[in-house]
């Protein structure tokens, strides 16, 4: 694995091209732990003012304020009251433009992973969704605005061995409905076929009003 990390200006272009981009690419946490690192395996593009799907859609927010640049750093959020998600930072300074990242393989620290994970029945599930990896990687709160960019920072996004460009799919994200409430019109999810380690998808549903 390189121990360069990935240059800001990669990151520093629109979602939807530096989303696919992303696959392969390794995220890397260290803690008085230990290490953790993630080869990444499926993310999805959220595109700030322009998409409903984004927390910046509204608006900027003490919540969201990481996801308006500069680019190249994580955007940690928590959801649900249980979960944190992991997000980096793209395109230019004021777009809110952010990649989640979904599911990945652990290649470094499967030990203190799976220690984090221990529901995880498999080494597979250690970072098979988005707050699954986060959790693998022991990030949370205190990581957001972390710089990914910078070779003494504890959260590094590396490079990792080139992919295969047939073997990226795409789809709509996961939970996320699009103009017609199924969430085919942003197939803004990106994975690699064949991987285990892809996260189930489970399309968006409606909630019913009472």
């Amino acid at each position: 694995m390189e121990t360069a990390t990935i240059d800001r200006a990669f990151l520093a272009r629109p979602g939807l091209e530096v989303a696919p981009d992303l696959l392969g690419s390794v995220l890397r946490h260290t803690t008085p732990e230990g290490t953790v690192a993630v080869r990444l395996t499926e993310v999805e593009a959220y595109q700030g003012a322009d998409d409903p799907g984004s927390h910046a859609f509204r608006g900027r927010t003490p919540r969201n304020d990481v996801m308006f640049g500069p680019a190249g750093h994580l955007y940690v959020y928590f959801t649900y009251g249980m979960h944190f998600c992991a997000n980096v930072v793209c395109d230019v300074d004021g777009t809110a433009t952010a990649v989640l990242l979904r599911a990945g393989e652990v290649i470094e620290g499967p030990a203190l992973a799976a220690s984090r994970r221990l529901s995880a029945r498999t080494a597979r599930e250690y970072a098979r969704g988005p707050a699954r990896l986060t959790s693998a990687l022991g990030l949370g709160r205190p990581d957001n605005g972390a710089d990914l960019c910078v070779a003494d920072s504890p959260t590094q996004l590396l490079p990792g061995p080139p992919v295969d460009g047939g073997r990226v799919r795409t789809g709509p994200r996961v939970g996320v409905s699009g103009a017609g409430g199924d969430g085919v019109a942003f197939p803004w999810r990106f994975w690699l076929d064949g991987e285990p380690t892809v996260s189930p998808y489970r399309p968006h549903v409606p909630k019913r009003r009472k």
